[in-house]
């Protein structure tokens, strides 16, 4: 199991799962279940106390089924106690796998368990019909919806322009992107690497802006678990690689921010918890640097990190790209504390980071990261609902009055439940498939068309040698930018006194943000609530799970 907001497994309490349906409503991201728990526990608690008292019936009357046939009864045209029982035992094993000692200490177990939650529903609407299903159709409905589109993202493989190794076991990966794909500060994104494992999608926080990188998309990662330590050494080796097969889900987020509200936001962080303040201080740097007329929040980053080797993390938060033309129009102030080491390491000790240029492997497979229905989302996804579900209809329609009715209606026999709901299943998903395909190939259509990469190999987001490995040759504190170097002070041997750094920050109104451990969250929390003067708006961003 993953550590933190940079580490995969990361970010889960507000970031997984962030359907592209949900997002679109406007709510934040952070608010959605978690993306290892998205259709189960859902349909579980919605199913059973909402639409099925059969699970009920069935545990109360266990001690009367005594019969082996009873227990193994499957009823053609009744209940089938099988299916409810395979369908209670596959939504056990998620429960039980979702314990927090499990999912972190046995995350591989906890990941590939929870593709149960395919034979909990299947195995469920045989158990109680199609009918009776209905009654949570709209969300279900939805749910599907979401899952294939993903699905269909999935399947492209995306361009990996360049990596960032940092001497602290974290990295920073720079994806080619469409510039008409726009998010918001903490958005965050899934990512494949089929070499490490084709079925693991891991949630990484977006360093990046869309406003400060058109071309790019950028995620730090944390080494904390076996997927992204085995990542890290592929990067890190003494042979580096050519090129790196990757594909992605999203980025998936809040559709709008509330930052610029505040006169000051004062942001907390615990070591890789600074992954989502660094994409909403590169926002807030461009529209410092577009928009003179000061009303710009200040910004206050308070930062913690166990070892000195970890300040290489505030190297990220400028852009490769060198866009931002005078970081000085942004009032900031980054006071790091490192706190498991007394004093400043020698300066023949300190390790530099590395950067990795990476070649497309066919330049007609690798594309850039899009939108999955791209800018018209609302559009498409509105065509895609509507007119898949008229679709079920009419099919169903026709399944009734020309297949079911004549044999239940016109003879002696009664259709069997079971494959009713199998084709009332199979038209859902096929219905489902089509509408959703034809719109995702006719927004990739137009993709194609408004191709924008301008030949990769030429042009380059960062400026590098020629050479595909080498040492930037770049330090903390030998910044190309001296303002922001003057704006970072480092404490060593101690930690932050939050309670004082917050009752002297001055301002009508502050934004408190968190995000790093439960005890700095809960610490945070405290402080904030505890204050007289009703000035700290506090918000947490969590990724303890």
């Amino acid at each position: 199991m993953e550590k933190a907001s940079a580490s995969e497994g990361s970010s889960w309490d507000y970031h997984s799962n962030r359907a592209l349906l949900l997002c679109h409503v406007g709510s934040k991201a952070r608010r959605y279940s978690t993306y290892f728990r998205p259709c189960w526990e859902y349909m579980l608690s919605i199913s059973v106390f909402s639409s099925d008292k059969k699970f009920f019936n069935f545990a109360a009357h266990w001690p009367n089924l005594r019969s082996k046939h009873q227990i193994l009864k499957w009823d053609k045209t009744g209940i089938s106690n099988v299916a409810g029982e395979i369908s209670l035992l596959a939504g056990l094993i998620l429960w039980c796998t979702t314990f927090p000692r499990i999912r972190r200490k046995a995350f591989e177990l906890f990941f590939y368990t929870h593709y149960l939650y395919i034979v909990f529903v299947v195995f469920f609407v045989l158990h109680v019909g199609f009918s009776t299903i209905c009654i949570i159709l709209p969300g279900f409905y939805l749910f599907l919806i979401d899952r294939f589109l993903r699905f269909l993202q999935s399947q492209q493989r995306v361009r990996l322009v360049s990596a960032r190794v940092l001497p602290c076991e974290a990295f920073e990966l720079n994806f080619s992107k469409n510039p008409g794909l726009c998010y918001a500060p903490t958005s965050s994104i899934f990512i494949n690497v089929p070499s490490i494992s084709k079925l693991q999608w891991h949630p990484f926080t977006i360093s990046s802006s869309s406003e400060t990188d058109s071309d790019t998309l950028s995620i730090v990662v944390k080494v904390a678990g076996r997927w992204s330590n085995t990542l890290y050494q592929k990067l890190s080796s003494s042979s580096p690689l050519d090129h790196l097969q990757v594909s992605v889900e999203g980025p998936y987020g809040p559709t709008s921010t509330s930052f610029s509200r505040h006169e000051m936001l004062v942001m907390v962080s615990g070591g890789s918890g600074i992954t989502p303040f660094i994409s909403v201080i590169r926002s807030l740097l461009f529209r410092a640097d577009s928009d003179r007329s000061g009303r710009t929040p200040r910004v206050l980053l308070v930062c913690a990190f166990k070892n000195s080797l970890d300040l290489t993390m505030l190297d990220l938060i400028l852009p490769p790209s060198g866009t931002i033309s005078n970081i000085s129009n942004l009032q900031l102030q980054i006071e790091a504390y490192v706190t498991r080491e007394k004093e400043e390491p020698l300066k023949h000790e300190k390790r530099l980071l590395q950067t990795i240029r990476f070649k497309p492997n066919n330049a007609a497979l690798d594309e850039p990261i899009s939108s999955v229905l791209g800018q018209n989302n609302w559009l498409y996804l509105g065509i895609i609902i509507s007119s898949s579900f008229i679709l079920f209809l009419l099919l169903i329609a026709f399944l009734d009055r020309y297949y079911i009715y004549p044999i239940d209606h016109n003879s002696n026999l009664i259709y069997p439940y079971v494959s009713r709901s199998f084709l009332d299943m199979g038209f859902l998903c096929v219905c489902i498939a089509i509408t959703a395909t034809s719109a995702f190939l006719w927004n990739k259509k137009q993709n194609k068309d408004l191709k924008q990469i301008k030949n990769m190999n030429t042009e380059s987001t960062v400026d590098l040698p020629d050479s595909e490995y080498y040492n930037s040759e770049r330090e903390l504190e030998s910044l190309p930018l001296q303002s922001f170097v003057q704006a970072t002070k480092v404490h060593y041997g101690g930690r932050p006194d939050l309670k004082k750094i917050l009752d002297g920050c001055e301002g009508s109104s502050i934004g408190v943000m968190v995000s790093g451990p439960r005890k700095l969250r809960q610490e945070v929390a405290s402080i904030c609530a505890s204050n007289f003067t009703d000035n700290l708006h506090f918000e947490s961003i969590s990724f303890s799970w």
